[in-house]
């Protein structure tokens, strides 16, 4: 369960992760006879300089693979890519495969890796991208869908509040319990119907949530029903009401 709901359930997968394909080359074919045994591009390297030429090889490759990506252009080639799919609710299988892959690369570039223990994550979030069903409320005629979705956590007293807006303004909060630095279990207490009327959340609502990228404009989760959910920063003052 995520928290970008305000209806616990989800039932949406994301795409699986992409293994690399292994590159195995083939080997070098045998080097032509040479009538000229005494030319210098046929003497054998020395052995000492094989050795000294594996290990610059492998410090070097060691070092670019621990190089911290740049994330920037990657947020740009998300946001680019979700922009024309109404948060997720035009997506296509495709889409969605798509947009999982370019996800992964930006927390694999996540700036923030203790992101509960960060004054980053405080603050109202917009949902910009997911791939929960009921968020979306794909199963509603377009009209009674909710225009925009909202998520406010405040990390310090570990609270979390989600907001829809126009036509129906539901709210529901919960509390945050930390698994780890990363992942929060999440128990709903109360639902607001039309933002007004408080009904008690049923024992039932909990669910966990992964915070795999996060930066002060962005944020990526993951929720236990394996949804994607992407969301920017739009007012890091807001703080969640009292209970």
């Amino acid at each position: 369960m995520a928290l970008s709901t305000l209806s616990p359930p989800f039932t949406t997968h994301s795409s699986s992760s992409l293994l690399p394909k292994l590159h195995h080359p083939s080997a070098a074919a045998p080097f032509p006879a040479s009538n000229h045994t005494t030319s210098l591009s046929t003497s054998p390297t020395p052995p000492v300089l094989l050795k000294w030429r594996a290990n610059v090889s492998f410090f070097t490759g060691f070092l670019n693979n621990n190089k911290t990506k740049n994330p920037e252009p990657i947020k740009q080639e998300l946001l680019e890519a979700i922009e024309p799919l109404d948060r997720g609710a035009e997506a296509t299988p495709e889409d969605q495969q798509f947009i999982d892959q370019i996800a992964r690369k930006l927390e694999a570039a996540n700036p923030t890796k203790e992101p509960l223990k960060s004054d980053l994550l405080n603050g109202k979030w917009e949902l910009i991208y997911t791939t929960s069903q009921s968020i979306l409320q794909t199963n509603r005629p377009k009209l009674l869908r909710s225009r925009r979705n909202f998520q406010a956590i405040n990390a310090d007293i570990l609270r979390a509040q989600n907001m829809e807006s126009a036509p129906f303004f539901n709210q529901v909060t919960a509390d945050l319990t930390p698994l780890n630095p990363k992942k929060v279990a999440v128990k709903f207490d109360y639902f607001k119907i039309g933002g007004l009327i408080p009904v008690k959340a049923p024992e039932t609502a909990v669910g966990e949530l992964e915070i795999t990228y996060l930066d002060q404009e962005l944020r990526v989760s993951r929720g236990d029903k394996g949804n994607l959910f992407v969301l920017k920063m739009i007012d890091p003052s807001y703080r969640i009401p009292s209970k």
